[in-house]
């Protein structure tokens, strides 16, 4: 949720709303969809190349070790699903149009904030490396955050300005006053401590005389949230006079705010204050509106799950307005997060909402190409028990059955038709699905990804679904796929084995041929900020993150027939487009996996697998570069000297010491990529 104008309200009566605190040696429940996208896009991670998955990793670990440091014991509280009224839909494609216009202003050089595909999924490893309590809620976990906070007395956590409406026992603390990154140290101890900006209720209802704390979940749905955003509310706003008090600049940019608030505080409970706002409405519309905000203003109540019953005995339940008549196997897996709610909106909502990614807007959408493993996700949710089905789909006269999907076209979006794959009847019964054979779900998954499990044998357990996605990725692209992709694809997933063996005790010891020299390289060759964006290039990865979403997604549906991959360190946007880079012009594989023999034979596993998937096109024989390069190579001109801005600094890829300048020897003289239209 979010009410508008609220937190920058506050924010500047800082001195009136917020207390000075210093976080030490407590409990705090975190907002894990606030914090996950404040730690990206406020730490100078790269926008346009899919996500630095890698970096973002590292921030979170040191976030989280901050808190340990100070004794902060975090719970996360994550977003699930849409609850079955759906009430969100129209603020949720209001978001989806204006991250479309994001996105396409990233991949035209412009600014935007557009999150990584998989960082959701990404966040929630980590956690669980770090063993960080955390939990997924059904629906939308602001109300369970203020409940789990109150029952132990802690802080909240986050960004969400519905936090100063809730009555929160020992505050809220906004995550751009939670100075993580500067731990101190109280004088003559060893105990260290986070200093924090933290806001309290009563401090704002004091401000404005003393008013009724009752009344602010009305003001919310006045001033507008996520919920309500009714015109019939302007005709309020025009015909009633709203005081603003002191109206300096500050007033007057939040007259709305300002003005409501000293309204409201007039009257002794929301009951009398609601009859003076329906007295403002024609008399044929207030039954209906009265009806409305008074079930909005519930969203600002007690939860009735009690989701301290999760961390303390592993499962809770959710009585209010989510569905429970799903099979306790999918209950417990949405809350622990081995679900994603994209599992949960098909199966409730029988609709999904597909995010867009910076990638070429003048192509079909990057979701496109992974349509076939949907359609098998919606073929093994269709067949839930009947008392889930009554919800929303037995009123529905008999058809085939069909999902909606909210999707880009062009730079808007619409929402398409999408029917689901009818699938053998032992898959029939979703309540059962876990009691199939490891081998039958196995089956069904690596047909989806039309891979046979001989392809898989010499691939590590870890990469086995990465690269059976990838195989899936070759044979369906629709953007323009170079064999350089793939390579650049391949040679990013050895990211994670190569920084495992730099830890190796036989490493450390000087004897791990050479890991960590080329895990060095590998971090070297990242595409710098602000360098130029291919979007062909842009499209094909994020098609490829498409398909591994939802290899993702079908994976845990069918409880791990392979293993999950460590998504940490499995793609780097940044490693692999500056890869592609020298692919293109002065690189050969070979000559970078000559570091480390153990990396290279790792990489040959991994590219003979997804080849034998590929089409034949993608390894035809190279034609000749064009006069103007070929110019270039014999007078001995680089790349990265040519063209200014578009590869690494030029000094440290040349130095005679880089021992990068491997690369260098095997150019490919008078060829350039083959393409596969």
């Amino acid at each position: 949720m979010g009410i508008r104008g609220l937190m920058s309200f506050v924010e500047d009566h800082s001195n009136e709303f917020f207390t000075d605190v210093k976080l030490r040696d407590t409990k705090i429940i975190v907002d894990g969809y606030a914090l996950f996208h404040r730690l990206y896009f406020n730490s100078n991670l790269e926008l346009r190349y899919g996500g630095d998955y890698d970096s973002f990793t590292d921030v979170v670990q040191k976030f989280f070790e901050s808190l340990f440091a100070c004794k902060i014991c975090p719970y996360v509280v994550l977003d699930g699903g849409c609850d079955i009224s759906d009430k969100k839909l129209n603020t949720l494609k209001d978001r989806a149009r204006e991250k479309i216009q994001m996105a396409h202003s990233l991949s035209v050089g412009g600014g935007g904030y557009v999150c990584p595909l998989l960082i959701r999924e990404v966040f929630i490893q980590v956690l669980i490396k770090l063993q960080v309590c955390f939990v997924q809620c059904f629906s939308e976990a602001d109300r369970d955050i203020m409940t789990l906070a109150n029952h132990w007395n802690c802080p909240v956590l986050s960004s969400d300005s519905d936090f100063c409406i809730f009555d929160l026992k020992s505050g809220f603390c906004p995550l751009n006053g939670f100075q993580w990154r500067s731990v101190n140290t109280i004088k003559g101890t060893r105990d260290c401590y986070i200093p924090a900006k933290c806001f309290f209720l009563d401090a704002l209802c004091c401000h404005f005389g003393n008013m009724n704390k009752t009344l602010l979940p009305l003001f919310a749905v006045l001033c507008g949230n996520d919920h309500v955003n009714l015109p019939v509310m302007e005709t309020f706003l025009s015909k009633v006079r709203l005081p603003l008090g002191a109206a300096n600049s500050k007033g007057r940019r939040h007259h709305r705010v300002l003005g409501l608030l000293n309204w409201l505080s007039r009257f002794a409970d929301p009951t009398e204050a609601l009859d003076s706002v329906l007295n403002h409405l024609p008399k044929k519309r207030r039954g209906t509106v009265k009806e409305l905000l008074c079930r909005s203003m519930e969203e600002y109540l007690q939860a009735q799950g009690r989701i301290q019953d999760f961390f303390q005995h592993g499962a809770y339940t959710c009585p209010d307005t989510w569905n429970p008549g799903l099979p306790p196997w999918v209950l417990e897996a949405l809350a622990r997060g081995q679900l994603s709610p994209f599992i949960s909106d098909a199966l409730v909502l029988r609709r999904t909402i597909l995010h867009t990614q910076v990638e070429n807007m003048q192509r079909p959408n990057a979701h496109r190409i992974s349509l076939p493993i949907r359609q098998v996700i919606y073929g093994l949710l269709v067949n839930a028990p009947p008392h889930v089905r009554n919800v929303a789909w037995d009123a529905l006269p008999p058809q085939p059955p069909t999902f909606s999907e909210v999707e880009r076209i062009n730079k808007n979006i619409k929402t398409s038709i999408v029917h689901a794959v009818e699938l053998p009847k032992d898959h029939s019964d979703l309540s059962k699905l876990t009691e199939l054979s490891l081998a039958s779900r196995q089956m069904l998954l690596l047909e989806t990804l039309k891979v046979k499990q001989s392809l898989l044998d010499p691939v590590p357990a870890a990469l086995k679904l990465p690269v059976a996605v990838s195989c899936y990725w070759v044979q369906h692209t629709e953007a323009t796929l170079k064999l350089h992709h793939l390579q650049a694809l391949l040679l990013g997933m050895l990211l994670g084995p190569l920084r495992a063996m730099v830890s190796s005790p036989e490493e450390k010891a000087g004897q791990g041929g050479g890991a960590e020299t080329l895990y060095e390289e590998l971090q070297r060759v990242k595409a710098p900020p602000g360098t130029w964006l291919d979007l062909d290039t842009a499209h094909v990865f994020c098609q490829w993150q498409c398909c591994l979403q939802m290899g993702l997604y079908l994976n845990q549906l069918l409880s791990t027939p392979l293993p999950e991959p460590d998504l940490t360190r499995l793609y780097s946007g940044s490693l692999v487009h500056g890869l592609c880079r020298q692919l293109l012009t002065s690189a050969s594989v070979e000559s970078l996996l000559r570091l480390c023999p153990e990396a290279q034979q790792l990489y040959e596993n991994l590219f003979n697998a997804t080849r034998s998937c590929a089409p034949a096109e993608l390894f035809l024989p190279k034609v000749k570069l064009n006069s103007k390069r070929r110019k270039q190579k014999k007078s001995g001109i680089s790349w990265s000297e040519n063209r200014v801005g578009t590869t690494l600094n030029a000094r440290s890829w040349h130095e005679g010491s880089n021992r990068f300048e491997l690369l260098m020897v095997e150019t490919l003289e008078n060829e350039e990529a083959p393409e596969l239209e």
